[in-house]
């Protein structure tokens, strides 16, 4: 009888997919390491291998479709921005602000029109502009976490550069939500439905009101709290606390319409070392200290699986190939550039590569073209879909290769 429990016991097939996705996680990070690249980029390589491998033999477990392993791939990004954010606080983000948002908004412009022109070049005559727009669109986006995670690696997320990436890429967001609402209100518009632009446009509101809240309000508040719990006479509060607090504050900024990556990363950034310090002389650890073993635990997941939800058969159709290879090339012409507004020296490439990946952030603008109409039919077709995503999956592998070369390069320097 407990023979046949066990045989039927739901959890095991989550736990074989745990046991393949971190094996699978640590095969890939290491033959990267090898050749001398970020582990990050084999984590998303072995990812696309686990897709390939469903799609050749369908008895092969699809990872990507499993809701167990996307929460925990999405824990484990919220966590890894979470101790982003514990690396600095507001007062050493506001000495490089300046140079965040000339980053930022250089890298919006510059990837967007690019993105423009190429799609303009390469579609079929008569293909709607809204429809190259919307392309230009999906390559201003910036996904902070894989570059994070190669800062991290790299012992750089507390330097000026790291800093400044973060930052911008904080920025980038917001104008990226900026730039959706503009051209999925133009697209209702024209396609004679009013319902789409006043509801991104409260999004938009929203977005700009958290960020607002969460750096005045959230950082006057948080000493209060962290106080108020040092009364409790409970052991091991830190942990649990830190924790509940960034998944609030991820929670209010989904709600706020913004990704729930820039929430997690604000609460690490206003929670200071001084609200906590005699929480942590209690318990003898730092929150950081506490928080990087969840962080190499959980991360790897969301990286294999952000490879694995892509589609490779679609992805390499020559055609399909050929339009993704010249978006990422334009994508990270743009981003590459941006770095130039960080200043001058060797933090430039540093900064334009830490800006190149993507990631899930670029996958949200094309989850939400994917529900825009245009004279009836769809904006975005299978083909120009599976183009937006293979130049977004190329961007994010060629961002941390980029990157861990230009720190290993500064480091030199």
């Amino acid at each position: 009888m407990p023979f046949a429990l066990l045989m039927h016991d739901p959890l095991a097939g989550s736990l074989m997919l745990l046991a393949l996705l971190w094996l699978s996680a640590k095969v890939g990070g290491e033959l990267a390491l090898r050749l001398r690249l970020p582990a990050v980029t084999g984590e998303l390589a072995v990812g696309l291998v686990l897709a390939g491998l469903h799609k050749a033999w369908p008895g092969f477990p699809e990872v990507a479709a499993s809701p167990g392993m996307e929460l925990l791939g999405g824990l484990g990004v919220v966590v890894l921005m979470f101790a982003v954010g514990l690396e600095s606080t507001v007062p050493q983000m506001l000495k490089v602000g300046m140079a965040s948002l000339r980053v930022a908004v250089i890298g919006v412009v510059l990837p967007m029109t690019a993105g423009l022109a190429g799609a303009w070049l390469l579609l079929p005559k008569g293909t709607p502009f809204v429809l190259d727009l919307f392309i230009g669109a999906c390559l201003c986006a910036t996904s902070i976490g894989i570059s994070a995670q190669v800062l991290r690696e790299q012992g750089a997320g507390d330097s000026v550069a790291g800093r400044i990436i973060v930052g911008a890429a904080v920025v980038d967001d917001v104008l990226g939500l900026l730039v959706l609402v503009a051209v999925s209100g133009w697209v209702a518009a024209a396609s004679g439905s009013g319902g789409a632009g006043p509801a991104l446009t409260r999004t938009l509101l929203l977005a700009l009101g958290f960020l607002a809240a969460a750096f005045t309000l959230g950082r006057w508040g948080t000493p209060h709290l962290f106080r108020l719990a040092n009364r409790f006479r409970s052991e091991q509060l830190l942990l649990p606390l830190g924790l509940g607090f960034a998944f609030l504050l991820a929670w209010l900024g989904n709600l706020a319409g913004l990704a729930s990556i820039v929430g997690a990363y604000a609460a690490g950034l206003i929670l200071e070392p001084a609200h906590i310090e005699d929480l942590e002389r209690r318990e003898q650890h730092t929150l950081e200290e506490l928080v990087r073993p969840l962080v190499t635990v959980l991360s790897p997941l969301f990286f294999v699986l952000m490879g694995a939800k892509v589609d490779p058969i679609a992805l390499f159709q020559p055609a399909t190939l050929g339009f993704a290879a010249v978006l990422a090339l334009l994508g990270v012409a743009g981003k590459y550039l941006a770095g130039y507004g960080a200043g001058r020296g060797q933090q430039v490439p540093v900064v334009g590569w830490g800006m190149v990946p993507r990631g899930e952030v670029g996958l949200i603008f094309v989850a939400a073209g994917a529900q825009l109409q245009w004279q009836g039919a769809p904006l975005l077709t299978p083909a120009i879909q599976a183009g937006i995503i293979g130049a977004l999956l190329l961007t994010t592998v060629a961002g941390p290769i980029g990157l861990g070369w230009a720190l290993g390069r500064a480091k030199r320097g």
